[in-house]
């Protein structure tokens, strides 16, 4: 040492204090700073009397006393008047608000995930604090009680404490110098620090004049010696004038160690040497041990977060105070958090900044509403971590407008898992170092993958034990079991909220129970022991047989042993061999991809993307009754998860998590499920179903495999389909790997609106036959509608609107398109609200159209004024035969104007009535069926009114005619019609 100046770590800790200041004001004496020390037992006393000695110090009884990191009676450090005016010249001079910038710019910088929620998204405009609740080494160690989530709700005994308070003093009184802040993964540690040092940079955190953090998984990785002036002027430039007078000033410092499970720290003096000199190179952890026996800088303040498993490995004589991070286990902090989130101005994206806010305002009520169930996700919420999942979704679902290509859902759980793991290994203390998520996939995944083949969600004590325990054989093993259950078991299991279920466990997101046994097939841990040995056999073989090669080639060429290269061949016979049955395995997860995919149970099951939304927003209506038999499990997203996580940039992701999965299996999987997945999909699929294998395309981000897949869908049945604008971007995306026409669109029912259409219009152009009834489609959509029908690559030949509100001014908008189309030959305008006015825009404009051949203007309360204009374009058009006019206010008069109408002599024909003159029309059954499909949709008293005409007309009809065989075909279709009006009045129709 330079100075005989002894800090903490020199004396036996807990038995010594401070020495009085006249020891250091004594002639003939240094300045002597006496601490308490690590150094137990008799090795520490031996060690403080030979320093003793050295420096013939005598040390009276009544000293200051350091316990645990805390400190009675603090007696400052004696340092010049020139040290402290000089370090208050740099401060103010702006070193340290050089620091405070810089660190505020780099700690605010949020990553790449959370950048998908816009600007506005920062730590000072979206944070809650989680709950911290002080905590002491016994409570650490003792055996945690039942996991319940009563456990979770009720801590009794323990004392909530602010982040700004960690360093308050004790409950003796005690100036607190070492904080430990644990947490399980998932708590919020990182982000809860980097909030702090933003805090401080903005001045909200005055206790300290200086802080200075560090990333224990940065030090883990420097293994060549340097000094604490060294390390602190390497990150932080702006304060190389600042640090070589840390030790002489009164400067309130605080050091921040960030993730200290990364660091094997060994608190023997044999293991870490001594050091209380920032000049002095010797090992990053060393210095991290030094300053927290309070050798190095013992005045300087410390904050270590770490998770629960490497708390013990800081002695708790060195720890002032322990405080867990517990989470949002508040969940009124889990609904401020959703509410700060999900009404940020940038939320809905850049294209709806000027739509109303009153869809996130619903969203989050929905979410409010299913937090005060006490549903799942209440548990699930516990942990931060999940609630930025929540809120990512939900964003991922409600305001995507376009989906690039890296934004799919299994890219949301990809990146979920790697701000949270990022890489880590689950223990550093053990030789293998495992990844964290590697370890996961194994266990957890096994668990998962068991669950979704036997379509169970709920697992028992028992069920664990056999993923967990069964095949631990080592020391080594148990220890990382052990870990894992301290740290992150929490992250991935919660407790049963159901009544009855309590002590059983359910994935805390059920969608990462379908994630994680996707995980578990892809990377190939779904082996049988055969395969596993015949695995490890054939590396082995491998690797010998290239050594070998080399050997028997030199030796060939001196001796004539011929038989060598023979012997050589029949080694190589067996990695040859395995090789195949390994390609095997590939078809195995393409089959099992294919099979959960196509399951016929899960046909007509909402689409997966809804189910999503169910899951966390709830099911609005009345609770299931308790006694009521709960509905199947549905595993559809597991398929899906697994083609997403074939796909390049997901590989590349879990790559950094230590899951690796190479491109040639990649390619094998890809190629096997051509023959599987593609073949399955040319089967026709209910429309639920459809949705979810176009999702499963888009997730798997494979254009040329996507393109072979969608040239055989010449029709895409989508209706009843709530075709949100991510699913219409996924369709679009999807369509647009190739250029082929489709026969049939049919989107029926399915909440279009016009962005809809503008979305979907690349796919809309090559449609031949396209249905959209039934979308409350406005003059909006009808504006859209028309710029589609006069685009020169239009390929649309018939179109079907009926059900919509189009209205006279959509009307007018359609007109203009029928004015310049060259390919439309139906239109279907049927009760779409036109009026007389729309008809006559309509009429107006159709003599300019020259291919047109169907036109059904029904049900739209038209006069005889607008039906006889529109049938008078009717004759003088070149290829219109056919004109809809049932079900409108057509007066007798007119409906003989129209019955005089002849096919040969006038060119067109008008339905009207189920009569023609004293026949039966032939349109009769196709105007019934219009009418019985659309009668959910139509003004029931209406069309009883309606129908009774027509029943009237019939008899009419009848009673002029002596024919017998028209009276029977008359008596029939009277029949039908009373028998529709029978059940009309009834309410069976």
């Amino acid at each position: 040492m330079s100075r005989a100046m002894w800090c903490q770590s020199c004396l036996p800790w807990g038995s010594w204090a401070q020495l009085p200041r006249s020891l250091a004001g004594r002639r003939g004496t240094r300045g002597v700073h006496v601490c308490a020390a690590p150094v137990p037992g008799p090795a520490g006393r031996c060690f403080l009397r030979k320093i003793l000695r050295t420096n013939s110090i005598s040390l009276p009884r009544a000293c200051v006393r350091y316990q645990g990191g805390s400190r009675e009676n603090s007696v400052q450090p004696s340092s010049s008047r020139h040290g402290q005016s000089q370090l208050r010249n740099v401060a103010s001079s702006g070193a340290i608000k050089k620091h405070q910038k810089s660190l505020s710019a780099w700690f605010s910088n949020q990553p790449n995930e959370e950048r998908q929620f816009g600007p506005s998204f920062s730590l000072d405009a979206v944070h809650v604090d989680p709950v911290i609740r002080e905590s002491s080494l016994e409570e650490i160690l003792k055996p945690s009680p039942d996991l319940t989530i009563q456990n979770q709700l009720q801590q009794p005994y323990r004392r909530v404490i602010s982040l700004h308070n960690l360093f308050d003093v004790d409950a003796c009184g005690r100036q607190v110098k070492n904080v430990v802040l644990y947490g399980t993964v998932g708590t919020g540690k990182s982000t809860l620090i980097k909030k702090m040092v933003v805090d401080w940079c903005h001045g909200r955190l005055p206790r300290f004049e200086l802080v200075i953090p560090f990333s224990c998984e940065d030090l883990s990785h420097s293994h060549a010696h340097v000094s604490l002036r060294r390390l602190i002027t390497k990150k932080y430039q702006h304060l190389r004038d600042v640090v070589p007078v840390l030790e002489a000033s009164n400067l309130r410092v605080l050091f921040i160690l960030n993730g200290l499970e990364r660091l094997n720290l060994d608190f023997r003096l044999a293991g870490t040497e001594l050091c209380c000199d920032p000049n002095e190179p010797v090992p990053p952890s060393a210095i991290v041990v030094n300053l927290l026996r309070k050798y190095l800088l013992p005045e300087a303040s410390i904050i270590v977060t770490t998770r629960p498993s490497a708390v013990r490995r800081i002695p708790g004589k060195y720890v002032g105070r322990y405080a867990e991070i517990c989470g949002f286990s508040d969940t009124n902090l889990q609904k401020l958090y959703f509410q700060m989130r999900l009404s940020q101005p940038g939320c809905s994206g850049e294209e709806s900044q000027g739509r109303s806010p009153a869809e996130q305002e619903n969203l989050v009520e929905m979410l409010s509403r299913n937090l005060e169930r006490h549903n799942q996700i209440t548990a699930a919420c516990f942990l931060p971590s999940y609630c930025w999942l929540v809120c990512t979704t939900l964003h991922f679902l409600y305001f995507t407008r376009t989906v690039p290509p890296s934004q799919t859902l299994t890219g949301i759980y990809t990146s979920f898992l790697r701000l949270n793991f990022s890489g880590e290994v689950l223990d550093s203390t053990d030789p293998t170092h495992i990844s964290m998520m590697k370890y996961v996939a194994k266990t957890v995944g096994k668990l998962a993958y068991e669950g979704v083949m036997s379509r169970k969600t709920c697992f028992t004590e028992e069920d664990l034990r056999q993923c967990f325990e069964v095949e631990m054989k080592t020391e080594s093993e148990l220890n990382l079991l052990e870990v894992f259950r301290s740290d992150v078991f929490r992250f991935f299991l919660s407790p049963c909220v159901q009544p009855g279920k309590e002590h059983t466990f359910v994935f805390t997101i059920p969608a990462m129970q379908e994630y994680l046994a996707a995980l578990y097939v892809v990377l190939g841990e779904k082996k049988t022991l055969a395969q596993r040995v015949g695995q490890e056999l054939s590396d082995v073989l491998g690797k010998v047989s290239e050594d070998v090669a080399v050997v028997v080639n030199i030796i060939s060429k001196v001796l004539p042993l011929r038989f060598l290269p023979v012997l050589f061949n029949l080694l190589k016979i067996f990695p040859r061999y395995f090789s195949r049955l390994s390609g095997k395995d590939k078809d195995a997860i393409a089959h099992t991809m294919a099979e959960e995919l196509f399951k016929e149970e899960d046909y007509y099951n909402d689409d997966v993307l809804d189910q999503i939304n169910s899951s966390i927003l709830g099911v609005e209506g009345p609770m299931r009754h308790p006694d009521e038999a709960p509905d199947d499990e549905v595993f559809e997203l597991f398929p899906i998860f697994m083609g997403g996580i074939l796909s390049r940039r997901n590989r590349a992701i879990l790559e950094q998590l230590g899951c690796s999965i190479k491109n040639l299996a990649a390619f094998e999987i890809a190629k096997a499920m051509k023959k599987t997945v593609i073949r399955k999909g040319h089967k026709g699929l209910p429309p639920s179903e459809l949705m979810d294998y176009l999702f499963f395309l888009h997730e798997f981000q494979n254009e040329r495999f996507t393109a072979e897949a969608v040239r055989s869908l010449r029709t895409v049945n989508l209706s009843s389909v709530k075709m949100t604008p991510l699913k219409c971007s996924v369709l679009a995306s999807v369509m647009s790997t190739t250029c082929h026409e489709v026969e049939e669109l049919n989107l029926t029912s399915c909440n279009l609106d016009s962005s809809s259409l503008r979305t979907l219009f690349p796919v809309l152009l090559r449609c031949k036959a396209l249905h959209l009834q039934l979308n409350s489609l406005g003059s909006d959509a009808c504006k859209e509608i028309r710029d589609l029908l006069l685009h020169d690559k239009c390929a649309v030949s018939s179109l079907r609107l009926a059900n919509n509100p189009v209205g006279e001014q959509g009307a007018r908008y359609l007109a203009e398109a029928l004015a310049g189309n060259r390919s439309l030959s139906q239109l279907s305008l049927l009760h779409t609200a036109l009026g007389d006015a729309g008809a006559e825009a309509i009429a107006q404009h159709l003599a300019q159209n020259q291919h047109l051949q169907e036109l059904n203007l029904g049900y739209n309360s038209l006069t005889d004024t607008a039906a006889l204009r529109v049938v008078e374009v009717a004759k003088r058009h070149e290829t219109l035969d056919k004109v809809h006019l049932y079900f409108n206010d057509i007066s007798e008069d007119g409906k003989r104007a129209l019955d005089s109408l002849r096919m040969d002599r006038d060119g067109v024909r008008a339905l009207v009535f189920l009569t023609a003159g004293t026949d039966v029309s032939d349109y009769w059954s196709h105007i019934l069926n219009v009418v019985q499909r659309n009668l959910p949709f139509w003004d029931r008293e209406r069309v009883r009114q309606h129908l009774a005409l027509l029943l009237q007309d019939l008899e009419s009809s009848r009673s002029q005619t002596a024919n017998p065989w028209r009276k029977a075909k008359f008596l029939r279709v009277e029949s039908e019609v009373k028998k529709m009006l029978g059940k009309l009045q009834d309410g069976t129709l």
